[in-house]
């Protein structure tokens, strides 16, 4: 072609560039066998197809995207095509009407539909009317149209298509054949973009494309927009961060971040994550709701039969395997109940920020307090395996039970209450007088001859204590001797180890007094109050199989000194609260009586 300007020497260049087709009408399957994820309703058709079973009237109902009308033009196309005697060039394309419900939805637009069906095809063998969106219809419409839908014309098919199944009357559901087309899997959407990337030469990973298959939520049209807003973004190269990007969803990796830190009870950690999170502009539910479908599937990741229930790709799945690993059952059904409740509260919290903040506390204290609540020693010797304790009968042929010693109370003036020492036969003691008490020569007794009840509490505690000092296994009992100076280090020992096992009260209630030793064995204490006595008692066996070990002595006893305190006058009428004034000031009485007051 000449110039326009007359200039022979060049000619205008003129390249054709073909329209963009957006992927959703580029791909739309153009039979059954490309149709994704309805393999049932697909294999139905064709074989109603082939043995020419075909109802008059089909009702296509299923969520947005999932192929309701594209199933429905390829069976209305397939219909006329099925005769094998029709010439390859014929066009049946005159004979599929499709009709929007959403806008034609009058009784009028029914008559004239109505008054098309009469007249039969002039090619072909059937006239397929396609009714989409038919639950736009009115009841009027309806109405009309129900007697033409149970006795159409031989020649007439008509399919139906809609979302909301329920808004259309029963009179209508009665007279179709229903098709319920179900939501496209993860996994198959996943697939079929990777072979849309592989046709338009896209590199595309396969995590990008599985954020892409979940955020579909199991539309395949809108799993096909989306796709073409990423590669229009990332410029043909799609990649998960991209997709995490432009979609706004957080990468796997932030939840496995923060999970690692929730497991090892980093509060401080989590609360920055989270604020780098917020600051990324990403929603504080959306968050708590992706945390807690991350611990649904390190659960899943427990057992190799719901493995596959993880919809997430090959690498991230080996990510969460490596992280469930180490997770504990009990610490994952946990942050799965609180982040479910923080999800549930969300919308109803005013400090939506702080509800969340306080959540991820919670988890993250979970592993803390099962560590606190752990017993400090396991009650055995210095052997890895734990014996089962055995019980067998007391017999006169076994070794003779450790006796109580009789305990004496003096008359000093300080009142104090001592606990009934369990200790053990010591020969060639003396009466030995401990503080401003005396403790008798022990004298052994035969459990046979001390005529106690087997179910009464003294009896109990008596052969809990012979047990409790009775070999191991046929081993000997410990008599390690030990001094003043060895019992206090061993007990300043315990009661750091009890502070850093998160055991507060009890460390505490050890550094109320300092232990003195007496009769070798025995471990005095002095306590203000029965409180503290009766706390150290009910946690004595742990701390006596503590000092045990430490010291090598299975002979230790407590002896628990309680100093009553003096009774203090507390002030609770008015009378009594006056007269204390008066004691403080004299001239108080002497204003009552100058104005004769009354104390009531």
């Amino acid at each position: 072609m000449e110039r326009s300007d007359g200039n022979p020497r060049g000619f205008d260049i003129f390249v054709y560039v073909e329209p963009f087709v957006v992927s959703a009408l580029k791909y739309r399957p153009q039979r059954f066998e490309d149709v994704v994820g309805q393999e049932s309703i697909t294999k139905t058709l064709e074989n109603a197809i082939a043995k020419d079973h075909i109802a008059q009237a089909l009702l296509f109902c299923g969520p947005r995207g999932v192929g309701k009308t594209t199933c429905a033009r390829i069976l209305a196309k397939k219909i006329n095509d099925s005769d094998e005697t029709a010439a390859e060039e014929n066009d049946f394309a005159f004979n599929i009407f499709e009709l929007d419900a959403a806008s034609n939805n009058s009784v009028d637009d029914i008559r004239k539909l109505i008054d098309q069906v009469r007249i039969p095809p002039q090619v072909g063998k059937y006239k397929v009317y396609i009714i989409d969106e038919v639950h736009m219809l009115s009841q009027s419409a309806f109405n009309a149209f129900l007697k033409t839908l149970e006795e159409p014309p031989a020649h007439a098919i008509f399919i139906l298509a809609t979302t909301e199944k329920h808004k259309i009357i029963p009179t209508i559901l009665s007279r179709c054949q229903i098709f319920d087309f179900k939501r496209i899997g993860v996994t198959d959407a996943k697939n079929y973009l990777q072979k849309i990337a592989k046709n338009e030469g896209i590199q595309a990973e396969e995590e990008a494309l599985q954020l892409i298959a979940q955020k579909a939520d199991g539309a395949m049209r809108d799993a096909l927009s989306i796709f073409d807003r990423i590669v229009s973004f990332s410029n043909d190269a799609i990649t998960a961060q991209n997709v995490s990007v432009n979609l706004s969803i957080l990468d796997f990796d932030t939840y496995l971040q923060i999970t690692k830190q929730l497991i090892e009870g980093d509060i401080r950690g989590v609360i920055l994550s989270f604020d780098q999170v917020l600051h990324k502009g990403f929603d504080g539910h959306q968050f708590i709701v992706g945390l807690a479908s991350h611990f649904r599937d390190l659960w899943m990741c427990k057992h190799p039969d719901t493995i596959s229930l993880i919809e997430v790709g090959s690498h991230t799945q080996k990510k969460y395997l490596a992280q469930s690993e180490i997770t504990d059952l009990s610490f994952l059904e946990k942050a799965i109940a609180i982040t479910n409740e923080c999800d549930l509260q969300y919308k109803a919290s005013k400090n939506q920020r702080l509800h969340v903040e306080l959540c991820l506390m919670q988890i993250a204290s979970v592993e803390k307090k099962k560590k606190k609540d752990k017993p400090y020693i396991k009650p055995a010797l210095k052997t890895d395996k734990v014996p089962q304790p055995t019980q067998k009968p007391i017999t006169k042929e076994e070794p003779k039970p450790i006796a109580e010693p009789i305990v004496s109370k003096s008359t000093a003036e300080t009142t104090v209450e001592t606990e009934k020492s369990e200790s053990v036969e010591i020969p060639n003691e003396e009466p030995t007088k401990i503080s401003d008490m005396t403790v008798q020569k022990p004298i052994s007794i035969d459990i046979q001859s001390r005529g106690v009840s087997g179910l009464s509490l003294s009896s109990i505690a008596y052969q809990k204590n012979i047990k409790a000092n009775q070999p191991t296994n046929g081993k000997s009992i410990r008599k390690e001797s030990f001094g003043q100076e060895g019992l206090e280090t061993a007990w300043r020992a315990l009661s750091s180890k009890l502070e850093d096992d998160g055991e507060y009260n009890l460390a505490a209630l050890l550094n109320l007094d300092t232990p003195r030793l007496k009769n070798k064995v025995e471990i005095h204490l002095n306590f203000p109050n029965k409180t503290n006595k009766l706390e150290l008692q009910s946690e004595k066996e742990k701390i006596i199989c503590a000092l045990a070990n430490e010291l090598k002595n299975d002979l230790l006893q407590f002896v628990i000194h309680v100093i009553k305190e003096e009774q203090k006058n507390y002030l609770y009428t008015p009378r009594d609260k006056y007269e204390q004034l008066v004691k403080i000031n004299p001239l108080v009485d002497d204003i009552r009586k100058e104005f004769d007051l009354d104390l009531n």
